[in-house]
């Protein structure tokens, strides 16, 4: 009994991740361009920017995943999009708006006489950024950064709200035949990945030691 459960549950984790690797993928970017909107001297913008930050952050993932499948069709007479597509965009929505306030923390702790220092040399604003500022905006975003990938890795499990056979939905199923360990065997495979992602962001810590705070 034990390898059909596994493999069973091999086919929920593979949903899990493949939310996970597409979350990351949009998400880290896009967070990216909201910082710098947030950031913006244009006064509308780093305003309308941050109140959509605001919203996104102050409300639950389950309501904006509910709000983007089944809002188009009911507020607006829309087709609904495939679940795993509206599962993909609350996700990067989600997590682009908190990776954005964690680039943003970054960009700011960096003393303003780097900035000056890197004029003063005839840098300009783009080469001062990735020449000067951005690995050390790295190491100091890494710690916060790790605990919000590990985060999704948990959050995955949300996408069976509107459908989404993940790890589980896969492990919940088997309480119907009688069983209920699979349901906990689940968190070996949840324990086992995050192991794996807390050992990488330690070497990559490691790797970024030389930029000292």
């Amino acid at each position: 009994m034990f390898l059909p459960v596994t493999l069973q549950l091999l086919m929920g984790f593979w949903e899990s991740l493949k939310i996970f690797l597409l979350t990351l993928a949009f998400a880290l970017p896009l967070g990216l361009v909201i910082c710098f909107g947030s950031m913006s001297r244009f006064f509308p913008l780093k305003k309308l920017t941050r109140g959509f930050v605001w919203i996104i952050r102050g409300t639950p993932l389950m309501l904006q995943l509910i709000i983007i499948f089944y809002g188009p069709g009911l507020m607006f007479g829309l087709p609904a999009m495939p679940r795993f597509t509206a599962t993909i965009v609350a996700f990067v929505i989600n997590y682009a708006c908190y990776f954005s306030e964690i680039y943003r923390g970054g960009i700011e702790s960096i003393p303003r006489g780097q900035y000056e220092a890197g004029q003063v040399l005839g840098m300009t604003k783009g080469q001062i950024f990735y020449r000067v500022v951005l690995l050390q905006v790295i190491k100091r975003v890494l710690a916060p950064m790790s605990n919000e990938i590990i985060t999704l890795v948990k959050d995955t499990s949300l996408a069976r709200i509107i459908g989404i056979y993940e790890i589980i939905w896969a492990g919940e199923a088997f309480i119907k035949k009688g069983l209920i360990w699979p349901l906990f065997y689940t968190g070996v495979f949840y324990l086992v990945f995050n192991g794996l992602l807390t050992i990488l962001f330690g070497y990559l810590e490691k790797k970024l030691d030389y930029f000292r705070s």
